[in-house]
């Protein structure tokens, strides 16, 4: 990646000069030509003028020899014509050596004006002596074009330098950008690939790089952060439910093995124990998939009326709490109904009422009422059993969390589930007199009434 982003911006700066330094160049080169022939022609003019005061008004002609003497100072070779095309004064390096001045000259003395030509190096400019129409005579001057390809050649080695200067900053950058941008990634590649090994606690640390990396770095680490936690939450779950399943299994075990070897008339007891073992493992499985249950579950929301929903609870659970004289008792008037998922609060009923009945001793009472709070409806299932120490409270809605729970160790886990998954609250707090109040505030239906 690296070699491909370097690759990429240097072939973009050597476009970009180019496209720059190029056409730079060229209108350099064509304006130093043009004011080459520009001041080669001024000198020219200025030797005509002399020359036509001689040529033309018979003065003297020391001014033109003047002339032409700072010409050859100046470096040029000049040559002044009369009207016949014959040479009159000349520098000593004369212009008429050039093979084309005469001819230069000849062309002007016809009332033209020519391209001034560059030939072996000089550029030759001609200017007529008068006027155009019907000249005087014709003045030739030839200058040397090394000054001008020194100066473009000066040019176009800054302008090279320049680029190459450029293209070098350019590739620094590149290599530096590149650098930046594939470092965190090769980072996180690692940890990616650290993490597919199974090294669960494997991050990746970034801490420079452009915003979106780090921001897939961090969104990276949430992930292999819940990943650790769902593997390490579903291994907690096989031990707990292979230590769980052990009691129950091996205590079937040892009622079927004094079951093969018991006499006739203690047969019925220790069938009974079996009986009994196997209900408990099956209570525990339903829990244990009860619990899974709740957990992948993702309730719609449909408007629930509580009170309803407990009057009925409370009517199948009744024969079970006259059984044992407890006191069943329900204050749900209707309210406002609740936002819950189809058939959720029957369960969390369900399992809240046959973990009261089961810790209430014998002549007891449970209750189940509702009022309405902010935003909430809250139901209450109060009861006066023994209660739950802080130290329960605290650990009561994990799976088995109550290692002195009679029952599976699951009911409270799957109410907690299911009343967080609607967007409610459970607490657990005690109740005035003793025994134990679990407390759910659950989100109120904001829908159309049903009728």
């Amino acid at each position: 990646m690296t070699r491909r982003i370097v690759v990429a911006l240097l072939a973009l700066t050597v476009v970009l000069v180019a496209a720059a330094a190029v056409p730079l160049g060229l209108s350099i080169t064509q304006r130093e030509h043009l004011a080459f022939r520009d001041k080669a022609q001024a000198a020219t003019r200025v030797i005509a003028a002399s020359a036509e005061e001689y040529l033309s008004d018979r003065a003297p002609a020391d001014a033109m020899n003047t002339d032409l003497s700072n010409a050859e100072k100046a470096g040029d070779c000049a040559a002044v014509y009369d009207a016949n095309g014959r040479l009159v004064a000349a520098t000593q390096c004369q212009a008429a050596q050039v093979p084309e001045a005469h001819e230069l000259a000849a062309e002007t003395l016809t009332g033209r004006e020519p391209e001034p030509p560059e030939t072996d190096g000089r550029l030759l400019a001609a200017e007529p002596v008068g006027t155009f129409r019907q000249p005087d005579g014709a003045v030739v001057l030839a200058r040397s074009a090394t000054p001008l390809d020194t100066r473009i050649a000066a040019t176009w080695a800054w302008i090279g330098l320049v680029a190459v200067a450029g293209i070098a900053a350019s590739a620094l950058v590149s290599v530096r950008l590149a650098r930046w941008v594939n470092r965190p990634l090769t980072t996180l590649d690692a940890a990616a690939h650290k993490l597919g090994e199974g090294q669960l606690g494997e991050r990746a640390t970034v801490s420079g790089g452009p915003p979106e990396v780090r921001r897939l770095a961090a969104t990276f680490n949430t992930m292999a952060a819940r990943t650790e936690a769902l593997i390490h939450g579903h291994q907690a779950v096989i031990a707990d439910v292979s230590h769980q399943l052990r009691t129950p299994l091996a205590a079937l075990r040892l009622r079927l093995d004094l079951l093969a070897t018991a006499t006739p008339e203690s047969e019925p007891e220790l069938l009974a124990s079996a009986q009994e073992e196997l209900a408990r493992l099956s209570r525990l499985v339903d829990g244990l998939l009860a619990v899974a249950r709740a957990e992948q579950a993702v309730p719609k929301p449909v408007p629930v009326r509580a009170g309803e929903v407990a009057a009925d609870r409370v009517a199948a659970w009744e024969p079970v709490a006259r059984e044992r004289g407890i006191h069943l008792v329900s204050h749900c008037p209707d309210a406002h109904p609740a936002a819950l998922g189809k058939g959720d609060l029957e369960q969390v009923l369900d399992n809240l009422l046959a973990n009261a009945l089961e810790a209430v001793p014998d002549g007891g009472t449970v209750t189940i009422d509702s009022t309405s709070v902010s935003g909430a409806l809250r139901v209450r299932v109060a009861d006066d059993g023994p209660g739950m120490t802080p130290e329960a409270r605290a650990v009561a809605f994990h799976r088995f969390g109550n290692p002195k729970a009679r029952g599976s160790g699951l009911g409270l886990a799957i109410v907690h589930r299911l009343i967080t998954a609607n967007g409610g609250t459970i607490a657990l707090e005690d109740t005035p007199g003793g025994g134990l109040t679990v407390v759910l505030d659950l989100p109120r239906w904001h829908g159309r009434r049903t009728p």
